[in-house]
């Protein structure tokens, strides 16, 4: 029986508390101290284990550590608990039975979803907790933040594991004074800080098409002081981490680099998303163009029933923790992140001051194509590379490419596709960009990583090559 070993760090040791390696067997995982059976339904690569580890988010000095840091600065003790060391081994339950998943939601497929076994995967968001901490009951607030594991896209932006921080804040109607929520609401609001912002935000706090509110639970001055709790406390997460990385900007670029925008501007739009309603996006308009940081709303009361504290009323927000670091440091290729290269763990300290990064080399691209004729009974269903080999999905190519070549591949795109007009048959072309972030690859490293690719479509997933 083979077993392969993942050794750690002692640093990573000190922060995880994980054991000194991770065991796979083929019959089994040891993770965390913990033995899982493995079944026809396990696809979890060897390559990610030994990322199981790392947990970014809580490495000293780390860009995403640090922009945890900052967040959690708006969120205090003992109002907020905040919970950052969670096993990423949950349960099919947790991650999508407790939030209302429907059986036939895309999001439980093995094309997106990396499964332990049948009954176990390993997290696809924070949320996969959020039940458990309601039904603890434990804070009137807390905040989330770990890494999450989904089969995604090869390219500078997305990386198969990332970090989501989420947050809540609650108010039970058997806790305040004379049972009124919205009062009890507005109170608190009154002693949160209040700084200059431009703020957009032109619509009704709900909308009985757009943006409803859930009339069955929540009376509209409740909402109406629940969302502006809830728009206050996110946009004073805004002024923490912005006007850092406005200061940033300046020192680099001179005082002209944010083309004399003298104020922070935000706008809000309305928004759709499962777990709340009425629900928005937060969006800052940063070096000229609006993005987007987060998603909110006040939460599904659903959730609260289910938890077993049906009295309480809140709202809840998620974010990436890449996405902002990306944003806050400059950062241009999301597996910066992962990179044990001190060029780059050196260039940030403290949250005091946010440094941008400072590219350390650029090497050039590598690109090479490999197309393929797909089986005539492929389907889209996908995500096997086990039991499922016959069927299709674009995730497949990612999970291959990313198994073989790891962080030397910057992106994976389709780049042509055709069906023959007789045949009915169906072509694919995809184009791999090979390209390290710290040194020149050879021509020889990457014509055997591309014949490997190659191999493992054909064995892996039964296509064609042309």
């Amino acid at each position: 029986m083979s077993i392969y070993k993942y050794n750690l760090s002692p640093q990573a040791l000190r922060l995880t508390h994980f054991t000194d390696f991770l065991v796979v067997t083929p019959s089994a995982f040891e993770i965390h101290g913990k033995t899982y059976i493995t079944d026809s339904w396990t696809n979890v690569p060897s390559s990610i284990l030994p990322l199981l580890s790392r947990r970014l988010h809580l490495q000293p000095s780390h860009p995403v550590s640090l922009t945890r840091e900052l967040i959690e600065r708006r969120f205090p003790l003992p109002t907020y608990i905040h919970h950052n060391d969670l096993s990423p081994v949950v349960s099919v339950a947790q991650n999508f039975d407790s939030l209302g998943f429907p059986a036939d939601h895309p999001g439980r497929n093995r094309s997106d979803t990396y499964y332990v076994n049948r009954d176990t995967v390993l997290r696809t968001h924070t949320s996969a907790h959020e039940a458990d901490i309601f039904r603890q009951n434990a804070s009137e607030g807390y905040t989330i933040s770990a890494d999450v594991y989904r089969r995604d896209a090869v390219d500078r932006s997305h990386y198969p594991v990332f970090h989501q921080m989420e947050g809540a804040r609650m108010w039970d109607r058997r806790k305040v004074p004379g049972g009124d929520i919205a009062k009890a609401v507005w109170a608190d609001l009154t002693k949160m800080p209040k700084y200059e912002l431009e703020v957009e935000d032109p619509n009704p706090t709900f909308h009985s098409e757009r943006n409803p509110l859930q009339a069955e639970h929540h009376s509209m001055d409740e909402v109406e002081a629940v969302a502006a709790h809830l728009k206050r406390s996110l946009e004073n997460v805004v002024v923490e981490l912005f006007s850092k990385a406005r200061a940033a900007a300046a020192l680099a670029n001179g005082p002209n680099a944010l083309h004399q925008e003298d104020t922070l501007k935000v706008r809000w739009v309305e928004a759709y998303f499962p777990f709340t309603s009425p629900s928005w996006e937060l969006e800052v308009l940063w070096q000229g163009d609006w993005l987007e940081i987060l998603g909110c709303g006040v939460t599904k009361q659903d959730l609260y029933i289910n938890a077993g504290i049906p009295n309480h009323i809140g709202w809840a927000f998620g974010l990436g923790l890449e996405r902002v670091a990306m944003l806050l440091f400059s950062i241009p290729d999301i597996r910066l992140f992962w990179s044990r290269d001190e060029r780059f763990l050196s260039q940030f300290t403290s949250t005091k001051n946010i440094n941008r990064y400072k590219s350390f080399s650029r090497h050039p691209a590598c690109y090479k194509d490999v197309a393929f004729w797909l089986r005539s009974s492929c389907s889209s269903a996908g995500g096997g590379l086990r039991s499922n080999a016959q069927d299709f999905h674009e995730n497949d190519v990612m999970e291959i490419v990313r198994e073989i070549g790891g962080d030397l591949v910057e992106d994976v795109r389709l780049v042509d596709q055709f069906q023959h007009p007789g045949s009915g048959r169906k072509s694919l072309c995809y184009r791999i960009n090979y390209r390290s972030l710290e040194r020149t690859l050879r021509n020889e490293e990457t014509n055997e990583m591309h014949e490997h690719v190659r191999g493992q479509l054909v064995k892996k997933l039964g296509v064609e090559l042309r």
